[in-house]
């Protein structure tokens, strides 16, 4: 499996959606399951299909995380030296040629992208479009509504 890319926060967030399945909803669910058994016939009981339902998204979501986990590659923006280049981790600031609008994204892991909070995931079109650009360079990025061009105003490494 291919090393996944995260930010320290990304990890950090990670780690605590772990911690919170492994120690909060594991152990309630379990509790579900027993609380269910003990109501007798298992074949009608709605409550416990739905709690050994949830048992496994929540057992599949430890192995998803545990996986990525385990092959990622955290990356800490703050200590990347790419003399100005746009790279995994930059905060970008652009400006929309066309509408003259400007926007800040922070080029991210597939797992952390937020577009409501500035965070876009490395595999989207605008962070493959920007990627090695510099300060002043312009951006073609092929969007689902046409082509549009950014400038690039600002790389931060922050």
């Amino acid at each position: 499996m291919a090393t996944i890319p995260l930010t320290v926060k990304g990890a950090e967030k990670l780690k605590q959606e772990l911690h919170r399945l492994k120690t909060i909803d594991r152990p309630a669910v379990i509790n579900a399951i027993s609380e269910a058994r003990a109501q007798g016939d298992l074949s009608e009981n709605a409550e416990y299909d739905a709690a050994k339902e949830k048992q496994g998204f929540i057992e599949g979501r430890i192995k998803e995380i545990e996986g990525k986990m385990s092959n990622a590659q955290i990356i800490d923006p703050t200590n990347v030296d790419a003399e100005g280049r746009v790279v995994f981790g930059a905060t970008v600031k652009l400006e929309d040629i066309e509408a003259g609008a400007t926007v800040e994204y922070q080029i991210v892991g597939d797992d952390e992208a937020d577009i409501k909070s500035g965070l876009i995931s490395i595999s989207s079109p605008i962070a493959r479009a920007l990627i090695g650009k510099y300060e002043g360079d312009v951006a073609h990025v092929q969007a689902p509504g046409g082509l549009r061009e950014y400038e690039v105003l600002e790389v931060r490494y922050i």
